[in-house]
């Protein structure tokens, strides 16, 4: 900052008054493009009259957004944006592209920064490239066929070679151990989940220190929540949805994705506990895969599928309806609601043709089953479906930080009272 000396009483000539320095703004032209190439030029209209934030019940009242992420957008501030962690707490009900006077739909906006930070933070960042651009899909829906296919072929091999049996029996009649031994696809998905995770730490932990560098370098106040009270916080919100029920705009956006969360996490559960059926302590003895139709748990993985069904059900009626096909991240809504609707329809589909014996047709459906799922769980730290881990990484950072706690004129937020269990280690000491 530039200052220079006040006027003296007494003095001729007008007071002097501190002035800040300039600032050079290079912007990348990039990353520019790469918004517009999937929210549209819109966000160019912005003339920062503030309606959006004004009219989003999830903007704070102390710096709120999105109206400088708008700005920031067409100024081509890509290392700003990215390590925004108000980028993350919207939730793309579009209250605020409906009320924008010139159009510029900072939803979508915000949805297309979303995508190019999960293609920042990526590991490794040329799997982001390429599920990020519609021109690789045939490679990446041929590599888990391909690689299942192989593993498929290879065995008895590894079953002789590991001192594995076949896993027959008077109880499993009609199953698919045969083709598909567990021992291999749960091998299988273990291994390849096993990477998946390891990319989503990497990308998680890029972004968390993202996140910390820009607070720092913008000269932020220091956190006022614990980190593990701050996920509480944050894994209640998400399993709520309570933020996104602040929402009006869309509240259907609510209900499809509250399906869909849920629904997913009713097939996680019922898979884990088929994977984990030989070392779990909960499962009795005489554990039977397949399940009948009337087990409990096959109830709840129906139940789940069903979920996910009316979920991208409404879902897809909303992007026809609004004339906006993928809201504005078109080809990662589209290919993500797509895989999801493909593992769901094949799983049920299989099912079916389990039940009516048709032979090779339910193994052939099992095979498309199963090589979806793979890309689904594969192709998880890349693709849309890594907003449920960026997403609750800022919400547990902004917990941390006290981002919507209010602030006194010095700028620091409202901290937890001594004592308190939400508070620091610092303050607690």
């Amino acid at each position: 900052m530039n200052k220079a000396e006040e006027a003296t009483p007494g003095e001729a000539g007008p007071a002097l008054v501190a002035v800040d320095a300039p600032t050079r703004i290079d912007p990348d032209l990039d990353f520019i493009r790469a918004i517009g190439d999937q929210a549209g030029d819109s966000f160019k209209l912005c003339f920062q009259c503030g309606t959006c934030s004004a009219t989003c019940e999830l903007s704070p009242e102390t710096d709120p957004f999105p109206r400088k992420e708008m700005a920031w957008a067409a100024w081509g501030r890509k290392d700003r944006l990215l390590s925004d962690v108000d980028v993350w707490l919207c939730h793309q009900c579009n209250d605020c592209s409906t009320h924008c006077p010139r159009g510029g739909r900072p939803g979508d906006v915000l949805a297309a920064v979303r995508m190019e930070c999960v293609e920042h933070y990526a590991f490794p960042r040329f799997l982001g490239r390429w599920v990020a651009r519609p021109v690789y899909l045939p490679l990446l829906l041929a590599i888990p066929a391909v690689l299942l296919a192989a593993a498929l072929l290879a065995r008895d091999g590894i079953a002789e070679a590991l001192g594995f049996t076949p896993n027959v029996g008077e109880r499993i009649i009609f199953s698919y151990s045969r083709t598909f031994p567990h021992w291999l696809v749960n091998g299988f998905f273990f291994f390849f989940s096993f990477l998946a995770s390891i990319a989503v730490v990497v990308g998680v932990v890029r972004f968390w220190r993202a996140l910390k560098a820009g607070d720092r370098q913008r000269g932020s106040p220091p956190p006022v929540k614990s980190v593990p009270a701050s996920i509480l916080s944050a894994v209640r919100a998400a399993f709520t949805h309570e933020r996104f029920a602040k929402c009006t705009t869309a509240r259907t956006r609510y209900v499809s994705h509250l399906a869909v969360f849920f629904g997913f996490l009713a097939l996680s559960v019922v898979a884990l506990w088929v994977i984990t059926c030989r070392i779990n302590p909960l499962i009795p003895d005489g554990f039977v895969y397949p399940f009948d139709f009337w087990s409990p748990w096959k109830i709840l993985a129906n139940l789940g599928g069903l979920a996910i069904l009316f979920g991208g059900a409404v879902m897809l009626s909303d992007r026809v309806r609004s004339g906006r096909p993928g809201g504005g991240s078109r080809y990662a809504d589209w290919s993500l609601l797509a895989l999801l609707l493909l593992v769901v329809l094949t799983g049920l589909l299989t099912e079916t043709l389990h039940y009516l014996r048709l032979e090779p047709h339910r193994h052939a459906t099992y095979f498309s089953h199963l090589a979806f799922v793979f890309a689904l769980l594969m192709y998880l730290p890349y693709s849309k479906f890594a907003h449920m881990v960026y997403r609750i990484t800022a919400m547990v950072y902004a917990e941390h930080i006290g981002r919507d706690l209010p602030r006194p004129p010095g700028g620091e937020p409202a901290r937890p009272p001594a004592g308190d269990p939400e508070a620091t280690e610092e303050e607690s000491s």
